[in-house]
C-alpha cells in the first residue's frame, strides 16, 4: 500500500502461463477481507473474453482488454487506462494488472519506467507468477524457433513471487522437481506452494519485491528493448452461440476433442447454457484436466448465449464451431 516514503499507488502484474490459476488467485484476492480497494485490469488473448465473466463479483473496478497481448499489440490500451484510472486516485488503492497466458512480464514491467506520466503515479510492486506444477516442465522443454520466447519461462525468471499451484495433481518427488526447475531459472524468487491458488495474501500483495537492478541483469535491454515474438503458431478460437446446449451431446463432444486434440490444446474455457437448467454451466480444461461445475443462476435481463475460447495449436476455427453447433438442443 502507499505509504509517506513512496505515494504512488502500488501495482501487482499477475502472470502465469495458459491454465496456472491466475483467475483462481485473483478471485482469492478480491474476496478476501484485507480492506484494499483494488483496480483490476485483465487481459485475453481471444477475441471475446470469458475471464470477466469468470471473475466474482466485487466493488472493485474491472476492465478488460481483449483481442492482443498486453505486452505487445495492446500495451497502448494498458497506458490509456492506467491515465484514465488516476484520475480516479481515491477510489482504490492498488491495482492489479492479469496479463494472457502468453505474456512475456517484461514489457509490462517497462510500461512504469519507460512512460513517465504512468511512472510518476504508479510504481510496480511485485511480478507474481502462478505455475501450474502439472504441466510446467513440459512447457519449458517445448523447442521454439530461433527468436521465438519460451513465455513460461521468461514468467519464471521476472517473477518477485512464484505460486506454485496445483501442488495437489503431483507427487512430492515431482514437486520437488518442479522446484529445482525453477531455483535454477530465478533463484532470488520466493515461491509458495499451493492447491487452488490458496497463499497468504500477504506473500503477494504489497511486497516491494520488484528490483529494476536485477530486471537489468537479466535483461540489459529492458527498458529500451520493444521486440517481442510470440510462437505464431498459437492461435485462439473464440464460439459465441445462443441458444441451449445438450448436456448429454456436450459431454460427449467435449471428451472426444480433450482426449484427441489435448496435447496441442493448452487451454479451453466457456460458459454454457444448459437445457433445463437455470444457472451458468462453467467448464475449464487444461490440456486433458477438465473441470466443470454450475455457477451463478442467469440474470432475468441476461441473454442464455453461449461462449467457449480455445488456444493451442492447429486449431481448427470451422470444426469447432460445426461440432458445437451440433451440441445445442
Amino acid at each position: 500500500m502507499p505509504t509517506d516514503a513512496d505515494p504512488r499507488v502500488p501495482v501487482t502484474v499477475l502472470t502465469g502461463f495458459l491454465g496456472s490459476g491466475k483467475t483462481t488467485l485473483l478471485n482469492r484476492i478480491l474476496t478476501e477481507q484485507h480492506g484494499k480497494r483494488i483496480a483490476v485490469i485483465e487481459n485475453e488473448f481471444g477475441e471475446i473474453g470469458i475471464d470477466d465473466a469468470l471473475v466474482i463479483d466485487a466493488d472493485e473496478e474491472i476492465f478488460e482488454m481483449n483481442n492482443g497481448c498486453i505486452c505487445c499489440t495492446v500495451r497502448g490500451d494498458l497506458i490509456r487506462i492506467l491515465g484514465n484510472l488516476m484520475k480516479r486516485r481515491d477510489r482504490f488503492d492498488a491495482v492489479i494488472v492479469e496479463t494472457t497466458g502468453l505474456a512475456d512480464p517484461a514489457p509490462v514491467a517497462q510500461t512504469f519506467f519507460v512512460d513517465e506520466e504512468i511512472g510518476a503515479q504508479l510504481a510496480l510492486d511485485a511480478i507474481v507468477t502462478v505455475v501450474d506444477a502439472r504441466h510446467l516442465l513440459p512447457h519449458l522443454d517445448e523447442e521454439r524457433a530461433e527468436g521465438v520466447e519460451n513465455e513460461a519461462l521468461e514468467q519464471i525468471a521476472f517473477a518477485d513471487r512464484i505460486v506454485v499451484n496445483k501442488t495437489d495433481l503431483v507427487s512430492e518427488e515431482e514437486l520437488a522437481e518442479v522446484e529445482a526447475r525453477i531455483a535454477a531459472i530465478n533463484p532470488l524468487a520466493r515461491t509458495l506452494r499451493a492447491q487452488y491458488a490458496a497463499v497468504d495474501l500477504d506473500e503477494v500483495l504489497g511486497v516491494g519485491g520488484f528490483d529494476l537492478a536485477r530486471a537489468l541483469e537479466l535483461d540489459p535491454a529492458f527498458l529500451t528493448s520493444i521486440d517481442h515474438q510470440h510462437d505464431l503458431t498459437v492461435s485462439s478460437v473464440a464460439i459465441e452461440m445462443p441458444g441451449e446446449v445438450d448436456l448429454d451431446r456436450l459431454n460427449a463432444w467435449l471428451g472426444e476433442f480433450l482426449s484427441t486434440q489435448a496435447v496441442d490444446v493448452f487451454r479451453s474455457k466457456g460458459i454454457l447454457a444448459i437445457q433445463g437448467d437455470d444457472r451458468r454451466y462453467v467448464f475449464q480444461a487444461v490440456h486433458m484436466l477438465f473441470d466443470s461445475r454450475a455457477d451463478r443462476p442467469w440474470a432475468p435481463d441476461e441473454e442464455r448465449t453461449n461462449r467457449l475460447v480455445f488456444i493451442g495449436r492447429n486449431l481448427d476455427r470451422a470444426g469447432l464451431e460445426r461440432s458445437f453447433a451440433a451440441c445445442l438442443a
